[in-house]
């Protein structure tokens, strides 16, 4: 197991803790070698060796961090339509419940793969 096994096990809401994996499973077939460790101490996939996306259950808000401001502006629009969803700099933040569009985190992972790659 890894960081983002370890950090799955432990989240106690199974609906959110679907929700957190889908959007690992999802990075994980666009990287297939992606790694998992850790970025800004959150459990998190790497590609490279640099941090590809951490997912993750906060206090109020599911957070997807694609350590990218560059990223997070690319899907901004698509987060704008999704009810309960907003997106900072650094960060999308979904409702706890919300149902993450395999698109969006499609479109992350390929940006932010994209940048590392360049």
């Amino acid at each position: 197991m890894g960081a983002v096994d370890d950090y799955l096990v432990g989240v106690e809401d199974e609906g959110d803790r679907a929700v957190l994996a889908r959007v690992y499973r999802i990075a994980q077939e666009l990287a297939p070698d992606a790694e998992q460790g850790t970025g800004y101490r959150m459990p998190a996939l790497k590609h490279r060796g640099k941090v590809l996306i951490s997912a993750i259950r906060a206090a109020t808000h599911i957070g997807v961090y694609p350590f990218s401001a560059a990223a997070v502006a690319a899907v901004a629009g698509t987060v704008s339509g999704i009810d309960g969803a907003g997106a900072s700099t650094g960060a999308i933040r979904f409702a706890p419940g919300t149902e993450i569009p395999d698109g969006l985190v499609r479109d992350l992972v390929l940006f932010r793969m994209a940048e590392i790659d360049g």
